[in-house]
């Protein structure tokens, strides 16, 4: 077969198989000598050679997927169907007038996301949680800045998501730590030690990313205003709280949404995602232009915002994951509580459940998700939680998030999710009770796991400390 330069006619009337124009315009090392030698195959042999590397790989249809603070559940493929409609296929540089359709739908998920966050104004630009994060760090920055207060820090509790910190630095501010309580959550003692004038905000996950509800929210939220200062919710675990109460109830000026987790669009590999963020009263000058409004007549975008941090999204945000979200709160309505009661109910009873046979850091009644640790096992037997998470693999499961947070030594994050029934619940306590037992009775067997996927035990050590990073042709 050969390649494309040999069949190529060249471009604007260039020969590109002409030696000289190739050295001209391509550097001769990424030149190809020899034919690529693709195989001349039949449709039938294409579509089994890629189910087999699908098969590969693992997904939420294939097993249970109890990923700890990520909110791996299962999400109806006709919410797929719809983000894939041929009339949602516009150019997103479409005028208004051809667009109404997409703006009203628009315009009536950021109704609808105010009404179950409380805020008050809000944007669907940021195409992450973490691009959420930046943005309304960002809003806050820009508000403090024009108030002619030059507020460096941001208070960060040692349970908050991982990104956090640097969302927070991107925006421009200090960030300054606090330690947990006894009980998992924010310490008050710890945080009036902290604050001063110069503290721009805090950065709250509630709950937690112990699944930890912070009790104490609204003192935090006095504590804070009465200082200037202004809060922050990751609603990455909104899941836990939605339809029984929202942050703005909890003292919230600013919050983001993972609308590639709570509300319907298959999450992980990297995308894709949609962080909106939902701000009170005095902070909707501040949002990212344009913002979708609708004039009686008809619907457009509004740059008209007197303090805006610009825009933060190219053309306006993930398109598709908006109609996904929008769809899935459409089907649900106010059954969204049920989801938030079941992923509730489902991670208590898999905690209790699961205590007596692994160490419990924080034996609390937890919301969405709750975290175990491996340290019984690793003191015991020298079984560590990535033994264990190896193990879980064995099973057509894949393993919970692991070693984070990093306040809990050997932690196992669980979260199931509301999706999952109670036999698949149970299967898994089974698995995890047996993994415990295997690790006194039979340790090698764990530490040597795993054993039925179809990449074994790998030297990890020899991989970190010596990784191959050439591809080889």
């Amino acid at each position: 077969m050969r390649t494309i330069f040999e069949k190529s006619n060249g471009i604007d009337g260039i020969n590109l198989t002409d030696e000289k124009v190739n050295i001209d315009y391509i550097p001769s090392n990424f030149l190809r000598k020899n034919s690529i030698g693709l195989p001349q195959i039949g449709e039938l042999e294409v579509m089994r050679h890629y189910k087999s590397l699908s098969d590969l790989n693992f997904c939420i249809e294939k097993g249970f997927y109890p990923l700890g603070s990520c909110t791996m559940k299962y999400n109806p493929k006709v919410n797929e169907f719809l983000s894939g409609l041929e009339e949602f296929n516009l150019h997103p540089s479409s005028c208004a007038c051809d667009s109404q359709g997409s703006l009203k739908l628009m315009y009536n998920l950021q109704k609808a996301l105010l009404e179950i966050t409380g805020m008050d104004a809000i944007t669907l630009q940021p195409s992450a949680g973490a691009h959420g994060e930046m943005t309304g760090m960002m809003i806050i920055r820009k508000y403090f800045d024009t108030i002619g207060e030059n507020r460096k820090k941001v208070i960060i509790p040692d349970s908050a998501h991982g990104t956090n910190p640097a969302s927070a630095k991107m925006a421009g501010f200090e960030t300054v730590e606090i330690k947990s309580n006894e009980k998992g959550q924010i310490d008050i003692e710890a945080l009036k030690a902290v604050l001063d004038k110069d503290v721009a905000a805090i950065m709250m996950t509630n709950p937690n990313t112990l699944g930890i509800f912070e009790e104490k929210v609204e003192e935090i939220s006095k504590i804070m205003h009465e200082n200037g200062s202004l809060l922050y919710y990751d609603g990455a675990n909104f899941n836990a709280i939605m339809g029984y109460t929202n942050p703005k109830l909890m003292g919230f000026d600013v919050v983001h949404l993972n609308l590639h987790k709570t509300f319907s669009t298959p999450h992980g590999g990297g995308g894709p995602g949609a962080g909106p963020v939902a701000v009170v009263e005095k902070l909707k000058d501040y949002l990212p232009k344009p913002t979708i409004c609708f004039d009686g007549d008809k619907y457009f975008k509004n740059y008209d915002i007197k303090h805006s941090i610009g825009s933060v999204k190219d053309f306006y945000g993930n398109f598709s994951v908006l109609v996904r979200a929008y769809a899935y709160i459409l089907m649900m309505g106010k059954n969204l509580k049920d989801a938030s009661e079941n992923a509730v109910l489902n991670a208590n009873y898999l905690k209790e459940k699961l205590k007596d046979y692994y160490d419990l850091p924080y034996n609390e009644p937890c919301m969405h998700e709750f975290v175990l640790s491996g340290e019984k096992q690793k003191h015991e037997n020298g079984v560590s939680t990535l033994n264990i998470a190896k193990a879980m693999m064995d099973a057509n499961t894949h393993p919970p998030t692991v070693y984070f947070p990093l306040i809990v030594h050997e932690a196992i994050m669980i979260e199931p999710t509301e999706s999952e029934t109670k036999e698949k619940l149970d299967e898994f306590i089974e698995l995890m009770v047996e993994i415990a037992q295997s690790s006194k009775t039979n340790p090698q067997k764990i530490l040597d796991a795993p054993h039925s996927t179809p990449v074994k035990k790998i030297d990890e050590v020899n991989a970190a400390r010596h990784p191959d990073l050439n591809f080889k042709d």
